[in-house]
């Protein structure tokens, strides 16, 4: 009978599981270009691996110090930033967000017709900033592709433009209809940017000044920022779009990558890039209840908050979303402040645990914290949409299966 081995609980002879799988359903089949993982359990990495290329252009193979467009990942750390000037007392969840934006103070509701000629109605609740942490704003994205509101943000471009400005952001997002009255429904959208546009407001401070001077620099997440530097460009993965027949092509050139530049609009929503090193440190200091290596960035009854499911009457998405959308398998699950938050395993229908907690990015990047088991997971690759595969269904079932 073998002994069983294993590394901060986790079995490491169900670990390699993770690069078996990856190899023989992706990697082999050409379906992503290459990947990257990262496993940690009470505080110690128990599995890291790279695998394929990160830039199948110039055969440059993924290295663990790759630097990865993270998108959506970017809003837990936005999230974060907002909570620590709660925590200073600048705001209260139930503020109203004309308070701070008072060109937003009468808001309507899109009844019918195209952009700018809308038909709307007053709305029927205010919007508080506890709206914006959570989706139920009535804002939306242009890449929902949807309604004739989201038609509007793709004409102006506000779905994250680089030559924008979150000021100039606010000012448009004034003058155009919500999609429902604040409070009523869930729908993803480009509600994490305001709050970026609230962190630079309510701390006086540049957004990804304040990001580095709080979060970045506390954390050594020394890789992490709205662009690419020089020093940082031969690490730099290309990304790509997939193809229909399980295919992928160029979708962002590292050499000539708008991400090469420092954008005006720094986006909290979706406009880091990061390794996964880097954000493992984030996501280890939630796990460890707000702290790092000794530095602290949120206190632990402020995370405890941020993690509970806010939907009303503890819904689930698929009870309150408007729209379809796919940085997490919905059943089960809910959303607190930045975070999916999972509020029933057996319906998600992947295993795990209650609370858990944790989000996605548009190029199929994704990481989870489970505080109940202390278990960190981190998942990079360059592939859009993130809706593709379900790779991160899949390897929540590996990671979890390892743990003794």
């Amino acid at each position: 009978m073998t002994e069983l081995t294993q590394v901060a609980g986790l079995s490491t002879e169900q670990l390699p599981n993770i690069e078996r799988h990856l190899d023989r359903c992706y990697l082999q089949p050409g379906k992503l270009p290459g990947a990257l993982t990262l496993v940690a359990r009470r505080g110690e990495i128990a599995y890291v691996k790279a695998q394929g290329l990160m830039d199948v252009e110039r055969n440059k193979p993924v290295r663990r110090d790759t630097v990865f467009r993270i998108y959506s990942m970017t809003k837990p750390i936005t999230s974060i930033a907002m909570m620590q000037l709660y925590e200073q007392g600048r705001f209260l969840l139930d503020d109203p967000v004309h308070k701070y934006i008072p060109a937003w103070r009468h808001q309507r509701i899109y009844k019918s017709g195209v952009y700018p000629n809308f038909l709307t109605t007053p709305a029927s609740s205010t919007m508080t900033i506890r709206d914006l942490f959570t989706h139920m704003s009535g804002l939306t994205y242009g890449f929902m592709q949807r309604t004739n509101v989201d038609a509007a943000y793709r004409e102006l471009k506000l779905d994250g433009s680089r030559s924008m400005s979150l000021e100039a952001l606010v000012d448009h997002l004034a003058e155009l209809p919500l999609e429902f009255s604040p409070g009523t429904a869930w729908n993803y959208s480009v509600s994490t940017d305001v709050l970026g546009y609230l962190v630079q407001l309510l701390s006086g401070k540049p957004f990804d000044e304040y990001l580095r001077e709080h979060i970045f620099e506390p954390l050594d997440m020394t890789d992490t920022g709205f662009h690419v530097r020089d020093d940082q460009l031969d690490r730099f993965a290309a990304c790509y779009q997939y193809q229909a027949g399980d295919q992928f092509t160029l979708q962002d050139d590292p050499e000539t990558s708008p991400f090469r530049r420092k954008p005006q609009f720094m986006s909290g929503g979706g406009g880091l890039v990061s390794t996964i090193d880097d954000y493992f440190h984030f996501a280890q200091a939630l796990c460890q209840g707000g702290e790092f290596r000794g530095r602290r960035i949120i206190g632990r009854k402020t995370l405890e908050f941020m993690c509970r499911n806010h939907l009303p009457n503890n819904q689930d998405l698929p009870g309150l979303s408007v729209g379809a959308f796919s940085e997490t398998p919905f059943a089960g699950t809910g959303f607190g402040l930045g975070f999916s938050v999972k509020t029933d395993v057996a319906k998600s229908q992947t295993n795990g645990s209650v609370g858990e907690y944790g989000w996605g990015g548009l190029a199929s990047t994704n990481f989870f914290v489970d505080p109940v088991e202390e278990l960190v997971m981190i998942f990079m690759t360059q592939l859009i949409p993130s809706s593709t595969y379900p790779i991160r269904q899949e390897l929540r079932a590996i990671v979890n299966g390892a743990l003794l």
